[in-house]
């Protein structure tokens, strides 16, 4: 009974899912028909689990994080660094770099997880565990603009953004790779999911660091490598992804 309350109740949670109920009679006309045409296979309605929002004609995706695991891992596999240390990006991204590079995985909120070739470790934005310029590679997506917000725990902090690309900056090497990306469009703080800032903003965070390249997803979810700064002046919610050289 639990189970069946749980794989009822959990789609419907989510208020996003609220207009899938329009997909509910769909639902119960397929599982009347499932069973008929089902002879000799138990199909109970104790055991039925509705997901009712998945008969699309693409494949939805994220594009933020579809194409920045992409753009990192591209480049981790063009030159690959004898170790990798990712702060905060995407678990599902960071366990399959770690099949090729051997990765250390720092987050606010530790990943209880093992792989080979993968090493967890707790460890804060604004403190990272590492010794001044001690990183060869390092990436950080889709992380910085949550920093001082609140949102996972961590303390309030208006200028949270800047003291973790400043701690980003102290621990990368001299002649290191530090791979980055923030949402990008119209300056603002929306409080307390994260941060929007112009590209500009973040080329000033990292005084310390050259640009050396700087890649786009644009407000309609395309893609552009290579792209101008200015190509992100006029977006809403982009997705800058941002490689940066430690000078030597």
């Amino acid at each position: 009974m639990m189970r069946f309350l749980r794989n009822w109740t959990l789609p419907f949670l989510n208020p996003r899912q609220l207009g899938s109920l329009a997909f509910l009679p769909r639902f119960l006309l397929e599982f009347g028909r499932y069973r008929r045409m089902a002879r000799g296979e138990r199909v109970r309605w104790a055991d039925s689990f509705p997901c009712l929002s998945d008969q699309l004609p693409q494949t939805p995706f994220d594009p933020h994080y579809f194409y920045q695991g992409a753009w990192l891992a591209r480049r981790l596999a063009g030159i690959p660094p004898r170790h990798h240390v990712d702060v905060g990006s995407s678990v599902l991204m960071v366990s399959v770099l770690s099949a090729r590079v051997p990765m250390t995985f720092v987050d606010y909120r530790p990943l209880r997880a093992e792989l080979p070739g993968l090493r967890s470790v707790s460890g804060s934005l604004a403190a990272l565990p590492f010794a001044d310029a001690s990183i060869e590679s390092l990436s950080c997506l889709h992380v910085i603009e949550h920093v001082g917000l609140g949102r996972y725990g961590d303390e309030l902090n208006p200028h949270g953004s800047r003291l973790a690309a400043a701690e980003l900056a102290r621990v990368l090497g001299r002649s290191g790779k530090l791979y980055l990306s923030v949402p990008v469009g119209r300056e603002r703080v929306c409080f307390n999911a994260h941060r929007v800032f112009a590209p500009e903003t973040i080329v000033s965070m990292f005084a310390g660091c050259q640009l050396a390249a700087f890649s786009l997803v644009d407000d309609e979810g395309n893609f552009l490598e290579n792209a101008p700064l200015a190509a992100a002046s006029s977006l809403s919610y982009g997705c800058g992804m941002f490689e940066f050289d430690k000078h030597a």
